[in-house]
């Protein structure tokens, strides 16, 4: 048998930026629920970095965005159950919508602008946008040649 199908099963323990356990390994945040798999599409455009998380029933007052330890992006929150009045003559089948708290974290790379991040929510989809420092061209110096 090969290690290498070992350590690709278990990826999650693995380095990869997409996990939402990458920051909790081994389940140490048991108050994460399976809401917590929260979807975040992520873009690189030529300007900006593009987050955008599904949070369908979530108003942005129940959402935070943060960025923690300088390049780190945290989007948390939490869905709660919706209180109902118990009424005797109803009785739930089946209970499918996740509810709980939520929290994805993403690694910022170099070239995101940090200190300017912006976040709008609209029909429940989170958009984080992180604009991008300008690519750093080489200088060139252009040398005379003698003789």
């Amino acid at each position: 048998m090969s290690l290498i199908p070992s350590l690709l099963s278990n990826r999650s323990t693995l380095l990869d930026p997409f996990s939402s356990d990458i920051w909790a390994p081994f389940g140490s945040n048991n108050e994460v629920s399976s809401f917590t798999n929260a979807r975040v599409d992520w873009k690189e455009t030529p300007e900006a970095h593009v987050f955008k998380a599904d949070l369908p029933g979530l108003k942005k007052e129940e959402v935070k965005v943060e960025v923690e330890e300088g390049r780190v992006l945290q989007i948390s929150g939490e869905r709660r159950v919706e209180k109902e009045e118990k009424k005797e003559d109803e009785k739930w089948h089946r209970v499918e919508r996740g509810r709980g708290k939520f929290l994805r974290k993403f690694w910022l790379p170099e070239n995101a602008k940090v200190d300017e991040v912006k976040a709008s929510m609209e029909n429940g989809v989170l958009t984080v946008t992180i604009p991008k420092l300008p690519e750093k061209k080489p200088e060139v110096k252009a040398i005379e040649i003698s003789g």
